[in-house]
């Protein structure tokens, strides 16, 4: 039986300080007070000082209500039980449903050993074109999306939730409007993707600690299903930007001493620790990652951008409601996508230059300038560009997209101003159109 502590010596906001020995960090504790009983984690340790921060904030505790450390971390339940629900930051259900206690997994370990790693070989098709072809995702990669408030990334989270071809899908939301999480329960609802999701939301309404819950939560139930059942799994994240606000608010709290931007010190840390469980399994299955992070100012050099950028292997730019071609890049690419179709790399290679190029063309016409005939091949091609392979709204497999991106070329260019090999233009590029 562990011992009830009667005596809080300190309470700041959401957080309560008691004096305790053989306590371990990240271990949860029940507050009970007349407003009834709350789940507390221990944030901090100094010396026989320890910091919890209470789940359902500390209104109605007093100095003199009852603590009792449980002796665990936070836990959650991992079985084929969890497919289609939908719980709160600290595994609560959400949707109404029971509560699941059978087969609790503790939250937050450590990443996989890299000896149990394997070299990330095989690509997941999201029927996006500008990933598909451009950036391609493969599996157990860590890939940021950087946008800014007001893009449609939930919008482009929920496509690829729908649309990936992976064996299921774990989203874990942080600080969400209530309107962006029905937006998520509706439409992966509506999609049939729902039973093959699981889904812990967090709102920003909900108490700030359990921000910081979500993304263990999401990862050791993915964990559970990559190692116990061997299956694909995509983690979809959002936003990380709102849990770093979340470890930078208690940070202040706890009164430390601030790192850039008031973000704490360890910040990277924080981040690589949840990116690094992105893996590959030899002999089961894997972990992908796609996380949002909104940029504050859309400034790249924010710290938590930044940061990220240093741990993940590339990142998806969305701009204007588009996958921007020139930020966007996945360094892992080149893994896959030579396996796929023998003209792939080269037609991502052309296709770019080309887009380079209209970019200039562009820029050209709007300074007044005379267009050429060349620059007009270049404005009809960026258009065509943009509306077949730059829409979110497309879904096509990656053979189709390929076929459009020879068919947009041959309608906008002759196969000598490409420059594409002889070779490949006799055995992809269409015979039955005509450049206008």
């Amino acid at each position: 039986m562990r011992k009830i502590h009667h005596r809080i010596i300190q309470i700041s906001g959401n957080v309560i300080t008691v004096e305790a020995d053989n306590v371990a960090n990240n271990e949860l504790a029940e507050v009970k007070s007349p407003r009834g009983t709350s789940l507390a984690q221990v944030i901090r340790i100094d010396k026989s000082r320890v910091f919890l921060q209470v789940f359902a904030g500390s209104r109605g505790i007093s100095t003199d209500s009852e603590v009792r450390f449980l002796g665990r971390p936070m836990k959650v339940s991992a079985s084929d039980a969890l497919l289609g629900r939908i719980f709160t930051g600290n595994g609560a259900p959400r949707d109404g449903g029971p509560a699941l206690e059978e087969n609790l997994v503790d939250i937050g370990g450590p990443s996989v050993n890299p000896a149990n790693r394997i070299i990330p070989r095989n690509m997941i098709r999201t029927g996006l074109p500008m990933i598909d072809i451009f950036n391609t995702l493969v599996e157990s990669q860590k890939l940021p999306i950087f946008s800014v408030a007001g893009e449609p990334y939930n919008e482009l989270l929920a496509r690829i939730a729908m649309q990936a071809e992976v064996d299921m899908i774990v989203l874990g939301g942080m600080g969400l409007k209530y309107d962006d999480y029905l937006y998520f329960k509706d439409t992966l609802d509506s999609h049939g993707a729902l039973s093959r999701t699981v889904m812990f939301i967090h709102t920003a309404a909900d108490p700030i600690v359990e921000c910081l819950l979500v993304p263990d939560m999401a990862l050791a139930v993915a964990e559970y299903f990559a190692t116990e059942q061997g299956k694909r799994v995509l983690v979809l994240l959002t936003d990380m930007t709102n849990f770093c606000d979340a470890l930078k608010e208690i940070a202040i709290t706890m009164e430390q001493i601030p790192s850039n931007r008031g973000y704490p010190g360890d910040l990277y840390s924080q981040l690589a620790s949840r990116y690094e469980k992105a893996v590959d399994f030899e002999r089961a299955g894997s972990i992908t990652i796609l996380a949002v992070t909104t940029m504050p100012g859309d400034d790249v050099t924010h710290p938590v951008p930044d940061n990220t950028g240093y741990i993940t292997e590339g990142q998806f730019y969305l701009v204007h409601g588009r996958i921007e071609p020139f930020g966007s890049l996945s360094r892992l690419k080149q893994n896959v996508n030579s396996q796929t179709r023998q003209d792939h790399r080269t037609l991502m290679d052309t296709m770019i230059r080309l887009y380079s190029e209209y970019k200039e063309s562009l820029e050209k016409q709007s300074m007044g300038f005379r267009m050429s005939e060349w620059d007009n091949k270049l404005l009809k091609y960026g258009a065509l560009f943009e509306s077949r392979m730059m829409d979110l709204s497309v879904n096509i497999q990656l053979e189709e997209a390929l076929d459009l991106g020879w068919k947009t070329l041959a309608e906008c260019f002759t196969p000598t101003e490409t420059g594409i090999k002889t070779d490949l233009v006799k055995q992809f590029w269409p015979k039955d159109i005509q450049q206008a």
